[in-house]
């Protein structure tokens, strides 16, 4: 079959290429699911097969965002506890996740992957770590909404297993055993894990997190991950209170534990790392682990400012993250760029801390490092995936800005005209193509309302 391309031309293109390449007026030439060239000025002349060609006029185009933590299943219980730190907001939620079943999942994954969908992002990821008994096959559920919406895809697959008669804070009934969530992890990993280069889905080992595992799960896990060639994924020093516990518990902080455990290395990632000194971001640095910052919910919980431009500089690889919309009840990752900026520069580093470029590459090339895909997806280059966005930059909320990249970072959320995965539309005229959002969302209140029934029954 011939191959098909798809042009874009008159567009502002930011290709968040190792040297930022840039062009005011250019052209993108996808050929099936790849990008055959990108360039100034018009199209190439001749080019055969053209189905569809786009002015992209008032428009930006940049990578398809990719989004390096989340946890869709939150989605189903946003708006509650909106006042408490990290630890009271688990004590206070975990007795109704833990009552989560398979369509709850599925509808939650739906609701999560819509929102990201439709401001711009073309690879989603869920770190999902409840699994009640009986609830059903979760994973599966999850894995088939994201497939349905058309996004590229990585499963973490977590597990807990300390619960709260073992000094953790999940209830009893909430937990897996050692053995039954290492053998369910590999079995996922198995079934779903696809290592081809344009794969749509993939499986990273993500046990909970230090106060919810055991030792044994996280030192196990990371040989599982290692033995099956898949990516690590867990939360580090999000707080105060978690670097504490773990040194009451483990007597070191939470990156030395990490180290002990085998959770360092360019195969892993970590979400939040807001608490971190100088040597927690030296051994990030030198084992290259990567960070999934999420400023958002690190403000909703009062957990602190990540110190991201000190780990940049340091060449610790860095992406962003919406983090469980039960934290960042807009489930949006494009209004995470600005917002990545804005309080980073409530930090130490203040007006120097980052600027537009920082942000997007953040939310671009930085999560695609973080997920083990740069080689694939994060720029806009000739043989990477065609995973791209084009952003309305020419109505009132952006007009008057002159540097696009400024005015989508900077500026208000920008309109999605066309966003394509794996060459693909995904979204047109910020309207979802393969999912119906309007019932996504009677879905999920629905969802939504069965799950507070039952957790209020218990």
């Amino acid at each position: 079959m011939a191959v098909q391309r798809i042009v874009i031309e008159n567009c502002a293109i930011a290709t968040v290429d190792a040297g930022d390449t840039e062009y005011a007026s250019g052209h993108i030439v996808v050929a099936d699911n790849r990008i055959e060239s990108v360039g100034p000025g018009k199209a190439p002349e001749n080019l055969e097969n053209v189905v569809r060609r786009i002015d992209g006029t008032g428009h930006l185009a940049t990578p398809g965002l990719v989004n390096t933590h989340h946890h869709f299943y939150q989605w189903i219980t946003r708006g509650l506890a909106t006042d408490h730190n990290l630890f009271d907001w688990l004590v206070a939620l975990y007795p109704t996740w833990a009552r989560i079943d398979e369509q709850m999942a599925y509808a939650a994954a739906q609701g999560s992957l819509a929102m990201m969908a439709r401001g711009g992002v073309t690879t989603a990821m869920d770190h999902h770590y409840v699994f009640p008994k009986g609830s059903g096959d979760l994973s599966g559920a999850i894995i088939r909404a994201a497939r349905e919406t058309g996004v590229r895809f990585t499963l973490a697959r977590g597990s807990m297993d300390r619960s709260e008669k073992d000094g953790g804070l999940p209830p009893d009934f909430a937990v897996e055993t050692l053995e039954g969530a290492l053998a369910a992890t590999e079995a996922t990993v198995d079934e779903h894990h696809d290592a081809s280069f344009d794969a749509m889905t993939q499986v990273a080992v993500a046990p909970c997190s230090p106060f919810s595992v055991s030792t044994e799960l996280m030192k196990q896990g990371a040989e599982l991950a290692r033995r099956k060639g898949v990516r690590l994924h867990t939360h580090g020093s999000e707080t105060v209170e978690e670097e504490q516990f773990c040194k009451e518990l483990f007597g070191m902080g939470p990156t030395d534990y990490f180290e002990s455990t085998g959770w360092l290395g360019e195969d892993v990632w970590m979400a939040h790392c807001v608490h971190m000194n100088d040597s927690d971001i030296a051994a990030f640095a030198r084992t290259r682990t990567g960070v999934a910052h999420c400023p958002s919910s690190n403000a909703r919980l009062a957990a602190g400012i990540a110190r991201v431009p000190d780990m940049l500089a340091a060449g610790v690889p860095v992406g962003l993250g919406v983090d469980g919309t039960a934290s960042n009840e807009s489930g949006e990752l494009h209004t995470e760029l600005r917002n990545a900026l804005l309080i980073n520069r409530l930090g130490a580093h203040r007006e120097a801390a980052l600027n537009a470029r920082q942000a997007l590459r953040l939310g671009t090339y930085g999560g695609a490092q973080v997920l083990g895909r740069s080689g694939q997806i994060g720029s806009l280059e000739a043989g990477k995936l065609a995973d791209l966005v084009l952003w309305k930059l020419d109505t009132l909320a952006h007009a008057s800005i002159a540097d696009p990249v400024t005015a989508l970072v900077f500026g208000a959320a920008a309109p999605v005209t066309l966003s394509l995965v794996n060459g693909k539309p995904v979204v047109e005229d910020s309207r979802l193509l393969n999912v119906d959002e309007d019932a996504i969302a009677r879905s999920t209140r629905v969802e939504a309302q069965r799950l507070a029934r039952i957790a209020a029954q218990a």
